[in-house]
């Protein structure tokens, strides 16, 4: 029988007798949605302002740091049983949950598009260089109705019957293919012995790992709310992010150096590895991040109308699969990113409600209010702290510091309602 996942209000908790993720489908998902060519790009952004030596320390430290928070999140919705958007409800109130859900749509439909793209004009270069024959419409809706389907299915289904069969494995074997071609063709003594132009800062290249991790805050509990258990899904999701996260980044950093430094030089470095096989391996795997985009966008829409994430998967595929037919993406790029930015002190505010102020809540499953004006305005204070690191302190980053600032300011101002019940 066919293991549906789209039937349920992602408003209410999934019935525990469908809560099927063990900790291998956790791995699995996460390692998957950790590879892709944005990663690998990432790590190319790190070099040469640091050595290679220093950027994988700060890809290291970075992807500890931030897969911490992301397994805490995913905790979250594994403990919880709902969506990551309906998880925010009792931080920010019902009616302030509007405002995050409405901005998580709207990202996640530009990336999705971008995701689109991306297969489309890698796979179109392939079929050039191989075939002599360049068709970009017919694989935008290759690719789109791809990334629909597969949304269609949800993700019990996309990990059991697509990653877990031998997506993973076509993936543990490409990453294991890049890294053997990277010590085959490059002397990696040399790379590491090469010091960096010191345009970037330690701090600052940490900050641009943890954000890649955080980038999935916002979707990370619509997967973990079908848990078994919330310790597996910690384990599974953190391992296989992590893994995946500082492997790829890794190689970025590493063939973008080789190919002269920056991420601009990182796809011809690729190209040359293999003859094209590199890139038709991450076309192959961008299709499981477009999947995450469209899933997510229904069931964060359908915490606003009553209407089944499945059908709305396809009605996002379709919005996705035009917006890279007719968009010029590339100026929406910042305005996507600015919108991203926002995310990391809003699940500072979600953290610290999940583990620290709930707990000291006279009645933590109270009916949830219409407006949190704490939740609200450590969300607020967290952005404003991002937006004056990134601009007066880049060199420091801006991602980790309004995500604890959100954090204190949550706690602080919850602290003169939740003193009398600490004494109960």
């Amino acid at each position: 029988m066919a293991e549906s996942d789209d039937s349920y209000d992602p408003l209410i908790p999934v019935p525990a007798a469908r809560r099927v993720f063990g900790a291998l489908d956790a791995f699995s998902l996460w390692f998957s949605l950790g590879i892709g060519l944005l990663v690998l790009q990432a790590g190319a952004f790190l070099v040469p302002g640091l050595s290679l030596a220093a950027a994988l320390g700060a890809i290291v430290v970075g992807s500890v740091l931030g897969v911490l928070l992301l397994a805490a999140a995913g905790l979250v919705g594994a403990e919880t049983g709902l969506s990551a958007m309906g998880s925010l409800r009792p931080a920010l109130g019902a009616r302030g949950a509007v405002i995050p859900t409405v901005l998580n749509v709207v990202q996640l439909v530009g990336w999705g598009a971008f995701e689109i793209v991306a297969m489309r004009d890698a796979a179109d270069a392939l079929a050039r260089q191989t075939f002599g024959v360049s068709n970009p419409l017919a694989w935008t809706l290759l690719f789109g109705a791809l990334a629909t389907g597969l949304a269609i299915m949800g993700p019990v289904s996309f990990v059991r019957r697509f990653l877990r069969a031998w997506g993973l494995w076509l993936l543990l074997g490409g990453a294991a293919w890049l890294s053997w071609r990277l010590l085959a063709d490059y002397d990696l003594a040399a790379l590491l012995a090469r010091p960096g132009t010191g345009e970037t800062s330690f701090a600052a290249g940490v900050d641009l790992v943890v954000a890649m991790p955080l980038s999935w805050l916002p979707l990370i509990a619509d997967y973990t709310r079908f848990g078994r258990t919330p310790g597996a899904m910690f384990r599974g999701s953190g391992l296989g992010y992590l893994l995946a996260n500082i492997w790829f980044m890794g190689l970025g950093a590493a063939y973008a150096l080789a190919a002269g430094g920056g991420e601009g030089m990182l796809l011809s470095a690729l190209a040359a590895t293999g003859g094209g096989v590199a890139l038709l391996l991450i076309v192959i795997d961008e299709t499981d991040n477009t999947f995450a985009d469209i899933h997510s966008a229904s069931v964060s829409t359908a915490t606003l109308v009553r209407a089944r994430p499945a059908r709305l998967a396809i009605a996002f595929g379709v919005l996705c699969t035009a917006v890279a037919l007719v968009a010029p993406l590339a100026r929406y790029e910042h305005f996507l990113l600015l919108i991203g930015s926002v995310f990391a002190p809003l699940f500072g505010v979600l953290l610290a409600d999940h583990f620290f102020v709930k707990p000291w809540r006279r009645n933590p499953e109270a009916p949830t209010p219409g407006l949190n004006i704490a939740g609200l305005t450590a969300w607020a204070v967290g952005i404003a702290a991002y937006q004056g690191f990134s601009r007066l302190l880049p060199d420091v980053g801006a991602t980790l510091p309004a995500f604890v600032i959100a954090v204190v300011a949550y706690v602080v101002l919850r602290l003169p309602a939740l003193r009398p019940a600490a004494g109960v």
